[in-house]
């Protein structure tokens, strides 16, 4: 397996369009045809045939993460660009799930959690917290995002009347331009906290 979603729920018709092989088919060709190249410009330039590019493309591929790379430097653009879902108000990943993609040769696995849009600034915290009063926080400026890896624990995070329950290993990403909180459910909670602002 190179691409896919990790222990998921089985994704039935009604979600294939925006299954991990579709959004890079699609991601693919939109690239492509951005820059003016043809599926045999492509194939050729990225060392691939161009009946495996075809197949990608269509959505029937299974691209390791080497083809991946090699795809995003020939089109110039991050790996994370052809594997991205679309943007949504507030996304969860569950720990095992999500996009993600896998070495050839080696045991390796990683899995795209959030994507930085252009000229965005991202800093980073680590947070340990305790049981207790939940931390409400204020609006920050518009457009601000906060991405939340929770390392150990359990913890509830987000917006404030939308907050979701979280347990080790699971991701949140959710607008920070509205009242958000986060609180722990088990004595030291520790969690990653990314703060974009474009």
């Amino acid at each position: 397996m190179s691409i896919g979603a990790e222990k998921g729920p089985h994704h039935g018709p009604a979600e294939d369009a925006t299954g991990p092989s579709a959004l890079v088919a699609l991601a693919v060709r939109r690239e492509r045809e951005r820059l003016g190249l043809t599926a045999s410009d492509l194939a050729k330039r990225a060392g691939l045939s161009k009946s495996t590019l075809s197949q990608l493309e269509a959505g029937n591929g299974n691209p390791s993460i080497e083809t991946l790379w090699g795809l995003a430097g020939v089109l110039g653009v991050p790996v994370s660009r052809l594997i991205e879902p679309p943007r949504q108000g507030v996304t969860v990943v569950r720990a095992g799930q999500g996009a993600t993609v896998r070495a050839e040769q080696s045991d390796y696995a990683a899995t795209l959690l959030a994507t930085c849009p252009p000229a965005a600034r991202r800093d980073i915290y680590r947070l340990v917290v305790q049981p207790g009063q939940p931390h409400e926080s204020q609006p920050h400026r518009p457009g601000t995002v906060e991405h939340l890896l929770l390392c150990q624990g359990r913890a509830l995070a987000g917006p404030i009347g939308s907050a979701v329950e979280l347990s080790a290993g699971d991701f949140i990403s959710y607008p920070a331009d509205v009242p958000h909180l986060f609180a722990a459910c088990e004595p030291d909670t520790s969690a990653m906290l990314i703060i974009e602002t474009i």
